[in-house]
């Protein structure tokens, strides 16, 4: 059966769906020789490839799930021409794998990597409305009124963010649980109301806490993944 090429390069665990569009867009996939646009379907017997890389969709892949403690510095991209810093070439896993979301450079903690392009898929979908916590510590003592105001959401990049739930944790510390993952929010956040942050450690992901120390990975339990795939049984996806 035919499918999109996004959702080949997903499940054959090169990408996300979403990065398989990018690189789509950006010209670097090939079908049987021919650039492929959006949406084009790969059937059966097709020789896909990925700058000059073929790429073939095995049934019997593993998934693969990690939490891993980014350090500061660390970028979360798959693009290892983003050297020495790149979080694929610092982790160096065996099998190829990609992190589900970002984690800015100036931050750290948890971030979660996979195979599985499917499950990229829903835990991206703001809308599904997944937690993420944080602890955040800024360069000015904090008051009820900077809390609140973060609670009930502050006006940034033309949009005013969601009601979320923030607790103090010292004069000048916070945590943080959002639910959707607007670029740099946080610190955007923060700045729209005069502080600057200082550090920025995401500690939470829906169901999976940080617990490792910084630089290193562990495998999701089966009791996690049970949790995980619970949650975003209903999530929306992509389309096919």
């Amino acid at each position: 059966m035919a499918i999109r090429i996004n959702k080949y390069l997903s499940e054959a665990g090169y990408c996300s769906r979403r990065g398989a569009d990018r690189l789509v867009e950006e010209g670097k996939v090939t079908i049987n020789g021919e650039i492929s646009e959006m949406g084009t379907k790969v059937n059966e017997g097709d020789q896909v490839e990925v700058e000059g890389q073929i790429i073939q969709k095995s049934t019997k892949q593993k998934n693969i799930y990690l939490a891993f403690n980014k350090p500061i510095g660390i970028v979360c991209t798959t693009d290892r021409r983003v050297e020495p810093d790149n979080i694929i070439d610092f982790i160096n896993y065996p099998t190829r794998i990609f992190p589900i979301g970002r984690l800015d450079k100036p931050s750290e903690g948890l971030i979660l990597l996979t195979n599985d392009g499917d499950i990229v898929n829903k835990i991206l979908r703001a809308r599904n409305n997944h937690e993420k916590e944080y602890v955040v510590s800024l360069n000015h003592p904090i008051n009820s009124d900077f809390i609140q105001r973060m609670s009930n959401g502050v006006e940034i990049l033309g949009v005013k963010t969601k009601n979320c739930l923030v607790h103090q944790l010292g004069p000048k510390k916070f945590k943080i649980i959002l639910t959707q993952g607007l670029n740099r929010q946080i610190r955007r956040m923060c700045e729209s109301l005069g502080y600057r942050v200082q550090s920025l450690k995401r500690v939470r992901i829906m169901n999976i806490e940080l617990d490792v120390p910084t630089g290193k990975y562990r495998e999701l339990t089966k009791e996690e993944l049970l949790e995980l795939n619970k949650s975003i049984k209903n999530s929306l996806k992509t389309f096919d």
